[in-house]
């Protein structure tokens, strides 16, 4: 198995001066995209696909203008986070570390954690039901969920260890690419696209738990806490990476340069993970929806969404996507409730770094998975906890929202490169539209 590079030397550069200031051939933008691609991929992980398929069921096109409202909130709280690590060269624990009292920064911590091993339990869950339709297409082989779920644990655990992330995580976005046949289901099915468009750009809202549950799961899983670690981190990964690279700021005159790439890599995977979302909806209603299926209980009765383009096919087409995106999704839940932790812990970390140089950081990472596996493991329907893991993370989201948009501006954390004016009205209204459609949930409980 691959070993682990070395981490990159903090020792000046050998390099002459003429040659450090000659600024670098532009590359094509397409190979500038690297965080926040990775990031908008992630979004779409068995949670997502969950919660976006039961939403098309149950309410059909009456909620696909959120996949619109949400695009620029997403842009903009994610945003806010990777310019946080690319300026300060320091993840987002440290940087709340600046401002906040300690307790504060231990809740927030703490929070990230409690909704990541609920998600990474509740996608092993998916997984699971996933694999053993894989394998049997006639549901003998789902008393063996248990075991797929060690085992696809397991596997993401050495994974993360032994082969650094952007080496492996080319080969699963193969694997996610299944997703794209939602979009051919929007082709192939019979979507009634004026009443479908219609209903995205002039919504008729409804006042009932129901719709507002499902709002908050689709905010939940879109706009999620461990996104905004993750983005950031990796960030911080690659100046260490790339040796011309600085935080900067410390080094300023980088700064147009990143801060373009940064906004296009955030607006290409945004974008993409929101497209895909949107159809993820069309393609429930127009056949789930449609056909009186208003309330999903199993993975199989999910993935009859792509029946209309795979037909027989439909279960392992679905079962390839959730496997696919999961695999991409667990170094993403586990590896950003690590960083944040390490952080606190003040300990090495990086999945840059090999074993033996940051053994606690990569323990915290499997105490996640082993968490998440447990939590899993207990038996609850697998569509129904991906669901119900997006309304917490929806309601978790809400302070370390704050916390990203406090530090994105503070002068103690980013000097004078803040965010301007736009994305900081964005970020805001994220975390505003979070707050409110949480407190409209509890309301229409009441």
């Amino acid at each position: 198995m691959p070993t682990r590079p070395a981490p990159r030397s903090s020792a000046p550069s050998a390099r002459a001066p003429d040659a450090a200031a000659a600024p670098a051939p532009r590359a094509a933008w397409w190979k500038t995209l690297g965080p926040g691609l990775i990031t908008g991929a992630a979004d779409d992980d068995p949670s997502g696909i969950a919660t976006y398929t039961q939403a098309g069921a149950q309410f059909g096109y009456a909620v696909g203008w959120t996949i619109l409202v949400t695009l620029p909130l997403m842009v903009g709280i994610q945003l806010a986070s990777a310019r946080i690590g690319r300026i300060t060269g320091k993840g987002l624990t440290e940087n709340f570390a600046r401002f906040c009292p300690r307790w504060l920064v231990v809740a927030l911590v703490l929070l990230l954690v409690v909704a990541n091993v609920i998600n990474i339990g509740a996608d092993l869950n998916a997984m699971a039901d996933a694999a053993a339709l894989l394998v049997d297409p006639g549901g003998h082989a789902h008393a063996a969920r248990l075991g797929f779920a060690v085992g696809l644990a397991l596997l993401s655990l050495l994974l993360q260890v032994f082969v650094p992330y952007e080496r492996y995580v080319g080969v699963l976005k193969w694997l996610t690419l299944s997703l794209l046949a939602y979009v051919g289901v929007g082709f192939a099915a019979r979507v009634d696209w004026s009443d479908a468009l219609w209903q995205t750009l002039l919504p008729r809202l409804q006042w009932q738990r129901e719709y507002a549950t499902t709002l908050v799961a689709i905010l939940g899983t879109t706009i999620s806490p461990y996104l905004f670690f993750w983005q950031a981190a990796q960030e911080v990964e690659e100046i260490r990476r790339v040796e011309a690279d600085k935080p900067l700021r410390i080094a300023p005159e980088q700064a147009r340069r990143h801060l373009r790439r940064l906004r296009l890599d955030t607006v290409v995977g945004m974008g993409f993970s929101n497209l895909i979302a949107f159809f993820m909806i069309v393609a429930a209603a127009a056949t789930l929806h449609a056909h009186g299926v208003h309330d999903i209980e199993t993975t199989a009765q999910a993935a009859q969404a792509l029946q209309p383009i795979a037909g027989e096919a439909a279960v392992l087409l679905f079962a390839v996507g959730v496997i696919g995106t999961g695999l991409l999704a667990l170094p993403v839940l586990a590896g950003s409730a690590a960083y944040a932790v390490a952080s606190l812990l003040h300990v090495r970390k990086g999945l840059d770094q090999p074993l033996s140089a940051a053994r606690a950081f990569y323990g915290i990472l499997a105490g996640a998975l082993l968490v998440g596996l447990v939590i899993g493991a207990s038996g609850l329907n697998p569509i129904k906890a991906l669901y119900w893991s997006a309304v917490i993370n929806a309601v978790i989201a809400v302070p370390i929202m704050g916390a990203v948009m406090v530090a994105a501006s503070h002068r103690k954390i980013v000097g004078t490169l803040t965010l301007p004016p736009l994305w900081r009205l964005l970020g805001w209204l994220a975390t505003l539209a979070m707050g409110v459609a949480a407190l409209g949930m509890f309301a229409t409980m009441a």
